[in-house]
């Protein structure tokens, strides 16, 4: 493909591309994401090509390899155009018989459609599906459209044409009053306001700049700059190219996660594709505009998350943070003026210029503005990507998207904005979600991570848990973060172990200050966040551990013994077999007892036992009941006494 030199050559190629495409032909868009792979989606795949084959569809039926739409909980997924049919969980050996009766015979095949478990009705498109019809989808909707590998997709759906009418219809300082008028703050966990950071670098007299994509996301749970990455890595190229021409820079960079395979080979393609285009490399579409890109792969420290960190790390140097004195917007990157956002930042920045501020302020709050892309995983039905307008509520996200919680249990609390958010409550759950409003809750909005957590949960764990991954993704450069969070860390561990201390959550509240107050990065800073709201809401679970050696949630192991009631034992030997500890003693028509001394509380005997019986009963902060009486061990409940 010859460069592009003009808008009026962009506009000539993507017309090309669309009279190459019949829409009333037969397209079968297959998630090809990590997610649907793991699944085997790249099997479905296979298979399909190879049924075309042998029907003799190949040339009169097309199939793509798309990005994540999202509904990760039933992948492998698909979408078959232009009739938008929706099947799910699909299988290779289902196949065959999409190809007879839905491509040939246009016939539903409703095992495969979406089926609402409250009615029963099933949704034979994917906006008829609850999970997707809640949503306000700006980002993530193109992920099931385009082939993540094509460009020419990309153009289809009016790739590259934001990347025209600023180089030719709009100065550097219009696209930079757009922004700011569409008030688009940062994804990646800040909400810093976009327009300002690329103003700071715009107007600083250093004439080399850089911009930089934010690709490291070591949220545990998150996924979102991943998907995106994946699914449509020009949205983010031409994000970034906008955002170099605005400010006055020449060269970028996109640091990701190198545990990111896929998304790595995508944006390297990407970036290929781009350049033989003519949108990247010198005198950008005939604009006199010279921007070119480099992918750095990180090695997994969630510290280089942070700006200072990953910007050392790019230097080539340990990706340690430094001090804020003057912002990376001015003196970053080799201490030239550098523009860092993440992934769904950049990837706005298109819609905005193509649709306008205006269209981009009618969704969210008056303090957060657009969408926002969530990873909702947890205790929750419908586990996924979710794009939702700002100043939805948290009830609404986890009950209408994703559909409550399973299993009949109760909701106890979600944890928004990763390792460094906060936990918030059930008394919380119409609160809207915005960068203010969640800061004010005691949460954050982070990268989008977004954890649901039902009755069995202990909050104090949960503080431990994400206590003991900051204490080991510490970069250890300074005092308050590498020691007062591990101290915070030994205590939390100590009052889940039952040896919790009547001062110990004073000093917990005192560790905690210090490190928001002197930590030297946002991940110090931060790391008390789940300690902090977990005590503000579940003070009593704390002081349950404290002073009655007891955990509310039947969680924590040292504070919880497995018992078996006689009266509702039935002698069915399932616990005792699948005991991997041999803990359990007894036999047919004898009353199982569970021996405490070698029971390693691994739950098994637990989940196990017939939810008819629900003989495996779970006890906090009492004593365990003494064995029952010889002659009564051979008693099975509705049985004769064994002889």
């Amino acid at each position: 493909m010859p460069r592009i030199k003009s808008p009026e050559e962009l506009e000539k190629v993507r017309q090309e591309v669309l009279s190459r495409s019949d829409p009333i032909k037969p397209c079968i868009s297959i998630c090809a994401g990590t997610g649907c792979l793991a699944f085997g989606a790249a099997e479905v795949i296979a298979a399909f090509k190879a049924e075309l084959e042998e029907q003799g569809l190949e040339a009169e039926v097309d199939t793509k390899g798309t990005g994540c739409p999202g509904f990760c909980e039933r992948g492998p997924l698909l979408v078959i155009y232009p009739e938008e049919i929706c099947y799910l969980q699909v299988k290779p050996e289902d196949v065959p018989e999409i190809v007879s009766q839905t491509i040939k015979d246009k016939k539903v095949i409703e095992r495969l459609l979406y089926v609402e478990p409250a009615t029963g009705k099933t949704a034979l498109r994917e906006s008829d599906i609850p999970f997707y019809k809640h949503q306000e989808r700006l980002i993530i909707c193109d992920n099931i459209r385009i082939d993540s590998k094509s460009i020419d997709d990309y153009l289809v759906i009016g790739g590259y044409t934001a990347l025209a009418k600023v180089l030719f219809q709009l100065t550097p300082e219009l696209v930079l009053e757009e922004i700011k008028k569409a008030n688009l703050r940062g994804r990646g966990g800040g909400g810093f306001p976009a327009g300002k950071k690329w103003e700071g670098s715009r107007n600083a007299p250093d004439p080399i700049k850089y911009v930089v994509v934010n690709a490291d996301e070591g949220d545990p749970g998150a996924f979102m700059d991943r998907a995106l990455l994946e699914g449509n890595p020009h949205s983010i190229l031409e994000g970034l190219i906008i955002g170099a021409y605005t400010i006055g820079s020449h060269e970028g960079y996109i640091y990701v996660r190198q545990e990111y395979p896929l998304a790595v080979k995508n944006i390297n393609l990407a970036i290929r594709q781009a350049e033989a285009y003519g949108f990247l490399g010198d005198n950008i579409l005939g604009s006199g505009f010279d921007f070119s890109v480099k992918v750095h792969q990180g090695a997994g420290a969630f510290v280089c998350g942070e700006s200072t960190a990953l910007m050392t790390a790019l230097e080539g140097r340990a990706g340690e943070p430094r001090p804020k004195y003057i912002r990376s917007n001015i003196k970053g990157l080799w201490e030239k003026p550098t523009v860092l956002n993440n992934v769904e930042t950049w990837a706005n920045v298109p819609l905005i210029i193509n649709n306008g501020a205006d269209w981009f302020r009618q969704f969210g709050t008056e303090g957060s503005k657009g969408t926002k892309v969530f990873s909702l995983v947890g205790k929750i039905a419908n586990t996924g990507l979710v794009e939702i307008a700002m100043g939805m509520s948290l009830r609404d996200i986890i009950y209408k998207i994703g559909g409550g919680i399973p299993g009949e249990k109760k909701f106890k609390a979600v944890q928004t904005g990763g390792p460094s958010g906060g936990c918030l409550p059930e008394g919380l759950l119409d609160l809207q979600v915005g960068f203010d409003e969640l800061s004010k809750a005691g949460s954050m909005m982070g990268s989008g991570g977004m954890i649901v957590m039902d009755e069995d949960t202990c909050m104090v764990d949960v503080a431990r848990y994400f206590l003991d991954f900051l204490t080991d993704e510490s970069c250890g450069k300074c005092v308050p973060c590498r020691e007062g969070v591990r101290q915070m860390l030994k205590i939390l561990t100590n009052i889940t172990q039952g040896k919790g201390k009547e001062d110990d959550i004073a000093l917990l509240e005192e560790l905690a200050e210090l490190a928001k107050a002197a930590a030297l990065c946002a991940l110090g800073q931060t790391a008390p966040n789940p300690f902090l709201s977990t005590l503000q809401y579940f003070r009593e679970e704390y002081e349950a551990h404290i002073k009655e050696k007891r955990c509310p949630a039947l969680f924590c192991k040292e504070l919880i013994a497995f018992y078996i009631v006689p009266a509702k034992c039935n002698a069915c030997m399932t616990c005792l077999k699948k005991c991997p500890s041999e803990a359990i003693s007894g036999g047919k028509n004898k009353i199982h007892m569970i021996d405490q001394e070698r029971c390693t509380k691994c739950r098994t005997c637990f989940e196990v036992c017939p939810s008819r019986f629900r003989a495996v009963k779970i006890i906090s902060g009492e004593p365990v009941p003494p064995p029952i009486p010889e002659e009564a061990r051979a008693i099975a409940r509705g049985s004769k006494k064994n002889e």
